[in-house]
């Protein structure tokens, strides 16, 4: 008998459909026609122990028994799927042979292999376990996939690199909890001082803004337009660009800052001619916006209706799980596989009929432009991984609550306007000479709205940003040629004033989470970030901004997000390593390294271990005034001079950077 153990029960049910015959579902898997069996994991059935288990002396937290290092680690079976478990434990022993169907990824990876580890299969059926990659659930596309079924070894890597990141986390973050959590309760705070990998430098990022906020010192520019005449008696406006010469009268984003100089060349240019020097008309077009990933529906969601990313979350899963109105909801891919493209009209036409119900007639007015043989950029495999963008099933619904409402709308929308015509616009921009200085008008107007149907304000925005100058958005510049000589009737200065950066959203900071390498200025590190997708995952990241919520680091005014004094206070207090993401870039470069076969897993885990007793040491150290004074950080926030890694001449690294094996 074979036995396919997949990541999650959908997986399993794709397989099962799969296969030929007719299947019986039974309790926990799926017996088929041909006598195999298919069982799921649910997510994952295990995790690390707690130090008690290990030696009961580490359930009372001290400083003395810091940093916990396990001799030989263990996992438990986790309460809430240890049914699964054991129906897995029958199976595994029934088989004959085992075919891995965890997700194609690092953690899909483990997920699986730590089961089967710990369920005690002998070496010798490990070594015949079979591994098959799924990342499209269509039925050609899974019985393609179990056609291809390769050897599980060829993943030991891939393994071990995802076995090396959760060990580290572990030890990493309860190893500095603890030790920042003793120093503050010296200190008279009473509350959880979490540190971690990922939540930490999140937590920074909001300290660091509130900060910038905090010390925001506004300063006033000066914007110069010239009112222009055609020869047609056509008027419109022109902004003054600065030229290099007045250099020193600009702040580091172009903007002037001298008042008399803005009055000058107001002065200068009145009744004098304009020369067009460049004209240019362009009709251009916009693609509509990709299918959503988790990411990107949390902070369209959180824009559109102040949602968190964690109701996002909450929602999806409901929509997911209970009403299987939507695809599995994390994911971190915008597109999808060419496979699915012929289910689109079908797909999208439920969509707008389940819109109809919840009163979005936009929809059902949107479909007669639909051209279901449109093929926009989202139909890329190459850019699907273990999971495709977020869409519509083909299920109509029945009733869904408010928030749930407004987050199947989005993903719904940005579906349907894959099949709509690109927005359509022409682009206009003039330049004129006026004396010497250099006057630019632009203007942009939409020719077709295309798919911005369904995205009225989104499109409005777009427009407004694209422009340069809101004013100027809907106003149409009258058409000229080149060396057109115009008259200035009069310069205009409109007085600005600089504004302070804004505080964090859960959209901005779920956009920082996604794109952190922006944060770092070693250019390595940066790619690194990039191309791990950031700090955190799709599945993570609203839990670690709500953790910071529970751990009163962080509190919410409205939609904007700040810091607590016990978050300003912990980032004060901490290590300047702990609170930026290039720890987190290092590991990734590192961890990858294991997956690629090009380190080893002690290569990466003793120097992490070696570095846990100069971070420990460094916590003991911490004056008790930095922590009580939690609310009161350092008066300097800037970044400060890289530097090595802590370190100290303990030689006790061996236990926890022991190999895979141990």
């Amino acid at each position: 008998m074979i036995l396919y153990i997949a990541e999650k029960p959908s997986l399993g049910r794709a397989i099962a459909s799969a296969i030929p015959g007719s299947h019986k579902n039974a309790d926990g898997h799926i017996q088929l026609a041909n006598g195999d069996v298919v069982s799921w994991c649910i997510g994952h059935l295990l995790e690390q122990a707690e130090p008690d288990a290990y030696d009961p002396k580490y359930k009372k937290w001290s400083h003395d028994t810091l940093p916990i290092l396990p001799q030989k680690w263990q996992l438990i079976p986790k309460p809430k799927t240890r049914k699964q478990l054991s129906v897995l434990r029958k199976l595994v022993k029934q088989a004959d042979q085992l075919v891995h169907a965890g997700d194609p990824d690092r953690e899909g990876q483990l997920l699986v292999d730590q089961v089967i580890d710990y369920l005690g299969v002998s070496k010798t059926k490990k070594q015949q376990v079979q591994r098959c990659l799924i990342s499209d659930l269509n039925k050609p596309a899974v019985q393609k996939a179990l056609a291809q079924l390769r050897s599980n070894q060829d993943f030991v890597p891939l393994s071990t690199s995802a076995l090396a990141r959760s060990r580290a986390d572990w030890l990493y973050g309860l190893n500095m909890t603890r030790a920042y959590t003793l120093q503050g309760q010296q200190a008279g705070y009473q509350g959880v001082l979490s540190v971690g990998r990922v939540q930490t430098p999140v937590l920074g990022l909001v300290v660091r803004r509130d900060h910038e906020i905090d010390q925001f010192v506004p300063h006033d520019y000066f914007d110069v337009w010239a009112h222009v005449l055609t020869t047609h008696g056509e008027r419109f406006k022109a902004k003054w660009v600065p030229s290099d010469s007045c250099g020193d009268f600009l702040d580091d984003q172009g903007r002037n800052l001298s008042k008399p100089l803005a009055e000058n060349v107001a002065g200068r240019i009145e009744g004098q001619p304009a020369e067009l020097v460049n004209y240019k008309r362009q009709q251009k077009q916009r693609a509509a916006p990709l299918p959503h990933s988790l990411s990107s529906l949390q902070i369209d969601a959180n824009k559109a209706f102040g949602l968190s990313a964690q109701q996002v979350l909450d929602c999806c899963q409901a929509l997911y799980e209970k009403h299987k109105l939507i695809t599995y909801p994390r994911s971190d891919s915008r597109h999808l596989p060419r496979a699915h493209f012929a289910q689109g009209r079908d797909v999208t036409r439920t969509a707008v009929k389940n819109m109809a119900q919840l009163g979005r007639a936009e929809f059902e007015e949107a479909l007669p432009q639909a051209d279901f043989s449109r093929k926009s950029r989202a139909w890329n495999d190459a850019k699907v991984d273990a999971h495709h963008a977020i869409i519509p099933t083909q299920k109509t619904l029945t009733r869904l609550a408010d928030t749930e409402a407004k987050v199947y709308q989005l993903v719904c929308r940005n579906y349907m306007a894959q099949f709509l015509p690109p927005e359509s616009y022409a682009e206009v921009r003039a330049e004129l000479r006026i004396v010497t200085g250099l006057f630019v008008a632009k203007s942009r107007q939409t020719t077709d709205a295309g798919w911005t149907s369904l995205f009225p304000k989104r499109a409005a925005a777009k427009s407004k940003q694209e422009s340069g100058e809101d004013e100027l958005a809907a106003i149409p510049l009258p058409t000229m040629k080149v060396r057109d000589v115009l008259q200035c009737e009069r310069g205009e200065i409109v007085t600005k004033q600089t504004s302070p950066p804004k505080p964090f959203t859960d959209a901005t900071l779920l956009s920082a989470m996604t794109g952190i390498g922006r944060f770092v200025s070693d250019p390595e590190l940066r790619k690194i970030l990039k191309e791990t997708d950031g700090l955190g995952t799709e599945a993570t990241r609203a839990g670690i901004i709500e953790l910071l919520f529970k751990r009163g680091f962080l509190i919410r005014k409205g939609k904007a997000i700040s810091a607590t004094a016990a978050g300003k206070g912990l980032i004060a207090a901490l290590p300047d390593s702990a609170t930026w993401p290039d720890m987190t870039a290092r590991w990734e470069s590192q961890l990858e390294a294991i997956s690629q076969r090009e380190t080893q897993y002690s290569h990466f885990m003793e120097p992490m271990v070696e570095s846990l007793y100069g971070l420990i040491d460094q916590a003991k150290g911490t004056s008790f005034e930095a922590l009580k004074s939690l609310g009161k950080p350092k008066s300097k926030w800037s970044r400060p001079k890289r530097q090595g890694s802590v370190k100290s001449g303990a030689s006790k690294r061996k236990a926890a950077s022991q190999s895979p094996g141990g």
